[in-house]
């Protein structure tokens, strides 16, 4: 459901098989130097939109969690991915000593989860996603943030 300015969508997801399919419409839309934020509880389907997004881009290796490596880096469909997640970052001081503000060459396309753990030192996200757990299913609340991100969200 979108909003009236476009610029929100509410999708309820069923289960897995939705989220997948929130997936494969949000990669058809990624674009070099997009940032997109994921929100939501321990659990609520993060990293499976993440991998449900490289899969539909076409790759087939083995995607996991970056928890303990804060990063894991893709390639798909001449495209570079970075997936972040930010849940073990103790300070902002972390992310400048492992060099992360380099991989934001305008090239690459960032998915970051738990985004406010490096507020300050990320860039703004194009597209915010927060995954909410319900009782039966979660629920997706996509956001677009900057023109590219509104773009993004026009199209799905």
């Amino acid at each position: 459901m979108h909003s009236p300015d476009d610029s929100r969508i509410t999708l309820p997801l069923a289960g897995e098989n939705s989220t997948l399919a929130l997936a494969g419409r949000l990669a058809a839309q990624l674009r070099p130097g997009m940032v997109i934020y994921l929100h939501g509880d321990l659990g609520a389907g993060k990293t499976c939109l993440v991998r449900g997004i490289l899969h539909a881009l076409g790759y087939s290796g083995r995607v996991k969690s970056p928890t303990y490596t804060l990063l894991e880096p893709y390639h798909a469909a001449g495209l570079n991915l970075r997936h972040f997640d930010l849940y073990r970052l103790q300070n902002e001081d972390e992310w400048e000593a492992a060099g992360f503000r380099d991989e934001f060459d305008g090239s690459n396309i960032f998915f970051i989860e738990w985004p406010e753990k490096a507020q300050s030192v990320i860039p703004p996200a194009d597209v915010m996603i927060d995954l909410q757990i319900l009782p039966a299913g979660r629920i997706a609340v996509l956001t677009g943030r900057t023109q590219l991100g509104k773009t993004c969200l026009q199209q799905l």
